[in-house]
């Protein structure tokens, strides 16, 4: 099978991270007799610095004349004084919206070899395994009008929190799909005691649910939500809510694993060209120093195996190539302990590497004896 990726390695740790992640790929590939083109193109701060623009028209046409869409990550000190129009973040939100990135997948699952690197007793996270779905085109974000503003002599600021029926039953029929192959219960998020929105969105959420009734809904408001994530994680199976309200319950989750260089996520569009990138930021901190953990990257990229290329035996190779590193105690250092193995970069991507080989190897000698 050929296919091509758009590859976006962004700013900060998104190129040594991607870099990872195409060595990753050119290693399945080879493994299952895949052809995989990489063809790069340039977003956020990095873009700014050549073109003046967070999403050069290109890169844009780049992705659209692609497979799938990898990206790295976006964003820096750097650029924190620009103006709106001209922040790396800009040309994220550009992208999601031009290619119609609906739904924004995260997964989080506990690894039990990682158990002990959750700031949470272990009882708590060893059976944290749940789906976070975020509406990803409207809502604050990206409602009109969101400005400054001066009257009377006095400054003041406005956002507007706007969405259709429409945006709100795509987004909670996206996530009942998606419980129908789990444990079947979806929990809606919103803040329907305050919010017009969000009334709206709950009595969408309860349309839907007579459409598939052996799927538990409940209702949940988000500062409950906020505090359930901490005192009862492994109660969630697919949770759904809007926009900002996902961007911070989600990021509050990725605390569960211990680390945000372990979460991938994929943005998915119903015209079929899909986004994957991991959840971490930039981390220029560390940005250069062969540091960063390419985990989230990789495993993001396994999820584009799944779910655009419908590769289901290389995206669990890829998986379980991952976890058998975990389980051997070999760590990045966001994830340092005293005992295990510390890897860089480029030596966890090696790591990875090696495992495929070996299974690789163990599935030749299978065939020869078959």
């Amino acid at each position: 099978m050929k296919k091509t990726i758009a590859m976006l390695p962004g700013d900060g740790i998104g190129k040594e991270v991607m870099d990872g992640a195409k060595e990753i790929l050119k290693a399945i590939g080879e493994q299952f007799h895949h052809t995989f083109t990489f063809q790069y193109g340039k977003i956020g701060g990095e873009a700014l610095d050549h073109q003046n623009d967070p999403l050069p028209e290109e890169t844009l046409a780049l992705c659209k004349n692609s497979d799938a869409v990898l990206l790295g990550a976006v964003g820096g000190p750097k650029w924190e004084s620009n103006s709106p129009e001209k922040r790396p973040e800009k040309g994220l939100l550009r992208l999601r919206k031009d290619m119609k990135l609906h739904a924004n997948i995260r997964p989080v699952k506990a690894y039990e070899s990682l158990a002990d690197h959750s700031p949470f007793k272990k009882e708590y996270v060893e059976n944290v395994d749940m789906v976070i779905v975020r509406e990803l085109t409207g809502g604050l974000y990206f409602g009109k009008p969101s400005e400054r503003q001066h009257a009377g002599g006095k400054e003041s600021a406005v956002d507007t929190l706007f969405y259709s029926k429409e945006e709100v039953d795509r987004i909670i029929r996206t996530a009942f799909e998606m419980a129908k192959g789990r444990k079947m219960k979806v929990t809606s998020v919103d803040k329907a005691n305050v919010l017009e929105s969000s009334r709206m969105w709950r009595e969408t959420a309860e349309e839907i649910a007579k459409e598939y009734p052996d799927i538990e809904l409940e209702h949940m408001l988000v500062d409950n939500a906020a505090m359930q994530l901490i005192k009862n994680p492994a109660r969630f199976d697919v949770i759904v809510t809007e926009n900002m309200f996902g961007d911070i319950l989600s990021d509050e989750a990725s605390v569960l694993t211990g680390s945000l260089g372990m979460l991938p996520s994929a943005s998915l569009s119903e015209e079929g060209l899909h986004l994957y990138e991991p959840v971490h930021g930039s981390a220029p901190d560390i940005a250069g120093k062969n540091l960063a953990n390419p985990l989230a990257m990789i495993l993001s990229a396994a999820m584009m195996l799944r779910q655009s290329f419908g590769m289901e035996a290389e995206a669990e190779a890829v998986e379980n190539a991952v976890k058998r590193v975990l389980d051997g105690g070999k760590l990045t250092p966001d994830l340092a302990v005293k005992g295990k193995t510390i890897l860089s970069t480029v030596e966890m991507v090696e790591e990875v590497k090696a495992v495929l080989a070996e299974e690789d190897a163990i599935l030749s000698i299978m065939e020869a004896y078959a």
